[in-house]
């Protein structure tokens, strides 16, 4: 990542960034992007399967299904979204 930054890039594209990390390893990495977000102003795209790392990260969030976009919002709506809760946890929409 330091390669890519020495670039001085306006987006990054972070494919599982912390993947087969120890959980505080995943903390300071979150902490790390997040930094590196605020002072440099770079946009980043992240593809992610673990959800707490998505949450903690994101200000926006595409939720796909089958490769379609299912639902685009904040991740405090994305939480709740009967879509979402449809398509990943088996949920009936009600």
């Amino acid at each position: 990542m330091a390669m890519c930054l020495v670039q001085d890039p306006r987006l990054l594209l972070l494919d599982e960034p912390t993947a087969g990390m120890a959980r505080a390893d995943t903390e300071n990495t979150i902490n790390l992007l997040k930094e590196i977000r605020t002072k440099r102003g770079i946009t980043m795209a992240i593809i992610e399967h673990d959800m707490n790392v998505v949450f903690s990260l994101a200000e926006r969030i595409t939720v796909l299904a089958q490769g379609t976009p299912l639902v685009e919002d904040t991740p405090d709506n994305i939480k709740g979204h009967p879509k979402v809760r449809e398509a990943y946890l088996g949920e009936a929409q009600v």
